[in-house]
């Protein structure tokens, strides 16, 4: 599963209408993505759980891995494989034990190496770092340095994760810098061929192997 943990890493747009929601992502792995992420942080609790579970669905048919943002019970719920923790989504170490060896844990740590320490030693199996770049979903979050990516990946030998408006034109500096994984919204989601746009930045990934 930890194959899983390299290319393109997409993040859900919070949409709310599930039939559009299944189709956009679909075209995201018709395009070759290989880890996607499920954040709606304002959708009801139901409509989360019919969201997660068809993408579940749609991930394993396409050979996909399926992360859910935040929540370690929808993630066991819908059986995702695995989950994503931010600052103020609980301990690392509880939800690795809830987990269990077989399920992906990435932790967000921002700019903060240290974090970035607590996170490997709890188990996470990959780490994200960002902001890197101005973020329109996120204008408000901490900005990461390119070396501060660069040093997480020395330090801590966890694939490393870039978020934070990353964009085809500028992906290649967060993998010069070492990022495993660019994940990204609006530069894949929000673009006439998502499908198409998916594999270039795919192609990214063979140029650095």
């Amino acid at each position: 599963m930890t194959a899983a943990l390299r290319g393109l890493y997409a993040i859900t747009p919070a949409d709310n209408l599930l039939p559009r929601l299944s189709a956009l992502v679909a075209m995201a792995l018709e395009g070759g993505v290989r880890l996607v992420q499920y954040r709606n942080k304002f959708a009801p609790p139901p409509l989360r759980r019919a969201q997660a579970a068809e993408l579940v669905r749609i991930c394993r048919a396409s050979g996909a891995c399926l992360i859910v943002n935040d929540d370690v019970d929808l993630a066991l719920q819908v059986g995702a494989d695995g989950v994503h923790l931010g600052k103020d989504d609980g301990d690392a170490g509880a939800a690795r034990q809830a987990l269990g060896p077989g399920r992906i844990l990435g932790v967000s740590c921002y700019d903060n190496l240290d974090r970035a320490e607590t996170a490997a030693a709890a188990g996470a199996d990959y780490i994200a770092v960002g902001s890197v770049f101005a973020s329109a979903t996120k204008p408000e979050a901490t900005r990461a340095s390119l070396a501060v990516l660069a040093e997480a990946k020395r330090r801590f030998r966890l694939p490393v994760a870039a978020i934070g408006g990353i964009t085809l034109q500028n992906a290649a500096q967060v993998l010069a810098a070492g990022a495993d994984m660019v994940a990204v919204i609006t530069d894949l989601f929000d673009t006439m061929d998502i499908s198409g746009r998916a594999a270039a930045y795919g192609r990214l990934f063979e140029d650095t192997q």
